[in-house]
């Protein structure tokens, strides 16, 4: 999008009212992945548990990115835990309030709203309500965008690590360990 056609840019809470155009934001987020996008339900359980949690930017009404986030008690987890683990297979179980950490579990950006520090925002959004809520810090896990491509060649964690070591890239990781690179500290990738 061309940045002289942007009226307004607005942070709010996702509500539930928004969830076709957040499916549909998904699904051309993740073109390689079009049938991976949370369901109503499990978007409606994430209002109920943490509705600040929730946020979306949008651009002149338009619903242009996501973050979703729940407070897990991070001891609770190995170095080793998995994404399924940590969402407590995907019903958000592991959210508590009286956590210490904000478990972010999707960032993304339409990819026509791409190139507008978008991401950026919702992650300062993260580190604003992790410090709001007084939690030890952010930790992130997620999808691994064309990792399917280099699957055969190199474990999860090899992919990753090229990926860090600017051996790969991938939109996606690389903007997140971009992110991680902040000198508060507030971020982790697992």
């Amino acid at each position: 999008m061309n940045p002289n056609e942007i009226d307004k840019i607005e942070l709010d809470f996702l509500k539930l009212e928004d969830y076709l155009s957040l499916k549909d934001a998904m699904v051309q987020a993740y073109p390689s992945m079009p049938e991976n996008y949370w369901r109503e339900s499990q978007i409606k359980k994430l209002l109920n548990k943490f509705p600040e949690g929730q946020a979306v930017i949008k651009i002149n009404g338009e619903l242009a990115g996501c973050t979703l986030s729940i407070i897990v008690n991070f001891n609770n987890f190995d170095n080793n835990h998995t994404y399924k683990e940590a969402t407590g297979n995907y019903t958000f179980s592991t959210h508590t309030g009286d956590g210490d950490v904000l478990y972010g579990i999707e960032v993304f950006i339409k990819p026509e709203f791409r190139g507008l520090r978008l991401g950026r925002r919702l992650y300062d959004y993260r580190k604003e309500l992790c410090e709001k809520l007084n939690l030890k810090g952010i930790v992130f896990g997620g999808r691994i965008p064309n990792y399917h491509k280099y699957a055969k060649e190199f474990s999860p964690k090899e992919y990753i690590d090229k990926v860090k070591q600017r051996r790969l890239t991938t939109r996606c990781l690389t903007f997140k360990f971009m992110i991680t690179l902040d000198p508060l500290g507030y971020s982790k990738t697992i």
